[in-house]
């Protein structure tokens, strides 16, 4: 069994040992639940577009919304999950990034309206292209994507504005969260390199506690 540990005052644990019971052996499921919340960019973020610091910020999209974003996205090059995920996050210059468990089921709906279609790629991810109908639906909406996408474009700013000298360790920790969580959900990811993960970031955070 390992555990994660957090920063600041009462340092918490989280330990992926199994389930119930004192039995020590990995528990996958847990596992994946603390990468979905790591990898979630609907987290607290101080000052956001949430508001006041230390809450938990509003959604920067409701579901029509982010439909649009997503759509407009794979408009302009095909795409899939992950590459939306990061593109958004690009956008706005690190300050949002949409979780997984919000996008992939965002894509399947687009999908079944027919607004986008899965094209043929390599491994296991699922690459959309935008159809015909997607394109007229854009066309149609065309003042409401411009105003999403000025969203996103103010975020940038905002962020680079309030940006100070935590920036380079924010940038290690997004590029930390997606390297994670890509790896994590492929197919061969075993619970024996799961664990590897799990060491490395142990030792990181180690190293990093130790700092002077």
């Amino acid at each position: 069994m390992f555990s994660f540990s957090h920063g600041g005052r009462g340092r918490h644990h989280h330990h992926f040992g199994q389930r119930g019971g004192g039995g020590g052996g990995f528990d996958p499921e847990r596992f994946f639940h603390w990468i979905e919340r790591l990898n979630d960019g609907e987290h607290r973020r101080g000052g956001g577009f949430g508001g006041g610091g230390g809450g938990r910020s509003r959604r920067m999209f409701d579901g029509s919304e982010l439909r649009l974003v997503l759509l407009r996205l794979i408009a302009d090059t095909p795409r899939h999950g992950y590459e939306l995920i990061k593109a958004i996050e690009t956008l706005t210059g690190g300050a949002y990034a949409p979780s997984p468990g919000v996008v992939y089921p965002t894509l399947t709906l687009l999908d079944e309206m027919e607004l986008i279609a899965e094209q043929a790629s390599e491994g296991a991810r699922k690459r959309f292209a935008v159809t015909d109908a997607g394109r007229a639906h854009l066309d149609e909406q065309a003042e409401t994507v411009a105003t999403l996408m000025a969203r996103l474009e103010a975020l940038a700013a905002q962020r680079a504005q309030g940006e100070g000298e935590g920036a380079p360790v924010r940038r290690a920790m997004h590029n930390l969260r997606h390297a994670v969580m890509d790896r994590v959900k492929r197919a061969d990811a075993s619970p024996e390199l799961l664990h590897e993960i799990a060491a490395l970031i142990d030792e990181v955070a180690q190293k990093v506690e130790r700092l002077k």
